[in-house]
């Protein structure tokens, strides 16, 4: 049941919160089977990264062997932050349900209206400092990626 995948991802944001960490869960179901989840572990790994979505996708990706979960559907405890949506599109998951808004997140003191602020701003106006250092060399990565008949492509 959808109710129940979204109670989970509760529950392991409630353990978290009560453990030390953030507050926030996530679970990655396919089909009706849960195949990874993910609590935050910013503090407990100090990884700004390891948003309890990140965890799950990364958890999900060495399960199932695959870095696309196109067919898989993410429950998760808050609205995700630009972070973990960003990974979420990386991934290619097709839906998110989520219990608490980002509004919700910022009552609480996780406020990433500041960072939906810096990514509508040109580079020269963020706070940081973004440069563009030109180079012959800079697409000559891509040209060898795109050369390469083995690549796999995302």
């Amino acid at each position: 049941m959808p109710t129940d995948f979204l109670s989970e991802a509760l529950r392991l944001a409630s353990n978290s919160a009560r453990n030390g960490g953030g507050p926030f869960g996530a679970v990655l179901v396919r089909g009706s089977e849960v195949i990874a989840t993910g609590s935050n572990q910013v503090t407990s790994a100090n990884d700004p990264t390891a948003h309890a979505e990140v965890v799950a996708i990364r958890a999900a990706c060495q399960q199932v062997g695959t870095f696309r979960l196109d067919d898989c559907v993410l429950y998760a405890s808050c609205e995700p932050c630009p972070m973990c949506l960003a990974a979420i599109y990386w991934a290619r998951i097709p839906r998110v349900v989520f219990a608490a808004t980002r509004a919700d997140a910022a009552r609480a003191g996780f406020d990433d209206e500041a960072i939906y602020a810096e990514l509508a701003k040109p580079l020269a106006e963020r706070t940081v400092c973004m440069e563009h250092a030109a180079s012959l060399e800079a697409t000559a990565p891509f040209r060898i990626w795109q050369a390469n008949p083995q690549r796999t492509d995302y």
